[in-house]
């Protein structure tokens, strides 16, 4: 195994995979989701400190700071994602995980494709004792459909 430090564009793509995890909600929206629940929570807070309950305010900005970590952390993982790119000559997998890219390099030729012992564990790309999961931002009945993708255009290149 080893790490590209370069993609060189000029070689053909035999087979490109795009894993992404399943994000339906946009930025725009996570903040005006999290804007929306602050006021109501402030809106009940409020009143209830004015009247005297003191202690209702700030366990409603502990409570407020725990779920504002909590959409950040969500935030980071948001745009991770899996690319398997399949050229003549070389499997190059790239993964992206909380904005950190790695890229592992291996000879198509040499590579055995695993699937884990249980439907909810990823894939393993094999290769001269190095291995690496793959297809961790796949569902669980789409990590077989996908193993058996790879492993025919592996057969192809052979």
């Amino acid at each position: 195994m080893q790490v590209s430090q370069t993609l060189t564009e000029s070689e053909p793509v035999v087979r490109d995979w795009l894993m992404k995890r399943n994000c339906s909600v946009s930025p725009r929206q996570f903040v005006c989701f999290y804007l929306s629940l602050a006021l109501f929570s402030l809106a009940i807070a409020t009143p209830l400190f004015l009247n005297g309950a003191w202690l209702v305010l700030p366990f409603t900005g502990v409570e407020l700071m725990v779920v504002a970590v909590a959409f950040v952390i969500h935030a980071r993982h948001a745009v991770d994602y899996e690319r398997i790119r399949l050229y003549r000559n070389r499997l190059l997998i790239e993964q992206m995980n909380a904005e950190v890219l790695t890229q592992f390099e291996f000879n198509p030729r040499w590579v055995r494709v695993e699937a884990g012992a249980t439907p909810r564990e990823p894939l393993t790309i094999v290769s001269r004792g190095q291995s690496v999961k793959i297809g961790l931002h796949l569902a669980q009945h789409r990590r077989r459909q996908f193993a058996a993708e790879l492993q025919a255009s592996l057969r192809r290149l052979a």
